[in-house]
């Protein structure tokens, strides 16, 4: 969620119990939110599965990937973002929309994957800062910390630029492109590697 400015207020959730709903967009460096386009355009994808998933928005920023996916029926959304800030206005937005299957957790999406941690995600988004470069440590992370569920689906938004390169057993679902953005969803292997 992290490029671009776009004015306060601007962004809003496209679809579900929420939609319409407003949601702020802090000045804050590096905050990119996903483009209302590709927002459409993922979980249009992303409609036969959302129901009852739960979700991990990493660099959640404004929460605006994790919010929709509630909206639209997901069961559970963990949102995780280091910038303080941010993280107090997306609880802000969590109580203020009344989602109680939303939980803000602020820190470092890294360290926070390093953590061991029982819960297994449906479906992630993973959407650094792009002066960050954090994607492929990001989704080895994923994959090797236990966090993904059989059959998980992961969306990578990355500049058009940046190809970061998945774990062999993901495998590209679809992929768009927004003028300077483009993203990818990933599907995990529905069964164990073999031993």
């Amino acid at each position: 969620m992290h490029g671009s400015r776009q004015a306060p207020g601007r962004l809003r959730i496209i679809a579900g119990r929420l939609r319409g709903s407003k949601l702020s967009v802090p000045d804050a460096p590096g905050l990119r939110p996903t483009p209302e386009r590709v927002r459409e355009t993922l979980f249009n994808w992303l409609a036969p599965t959302i129901d009852g998933a739960h979700c991990l928005d990493l660099y959640a920023g404004t929460g605006a990937l994790g919010l929709e996916a509630l909206s639209r029926g997901a069961a559970h959304c963990v949102f995780v973002e280091r910038d303080a800030a941010l993280a107090r206005a997306l609880a802000d937005t969590l109580a203020r929309l009344k989602v109680d299957t939303g939980e803000v957790v602020r820190g470092d999406a890294l360290s926070w994957l390093a953590q061991a941690g029982e819960r297994r995600f449906d479906l992630v988004f993973v959407d650094p800062p792009f002066d960050a470069d954090a994607w492929q440590a990001t989704l080895h992370a994923l994959e090797q910390g236990g966090r993904l569920a059989l059959g998980a689906w992961i969306h990578v938004e990355a500049s058009a630029e940046q190809a970061p390169a998945p774990p062999a057993n993901w495998h590209l679902h679809r992929e768009g492109r927004a003028g300077s953005v483009r993203h990818r969803l990933y599907r995990r292997d529905p069964a164990p590697a073999p031993a």
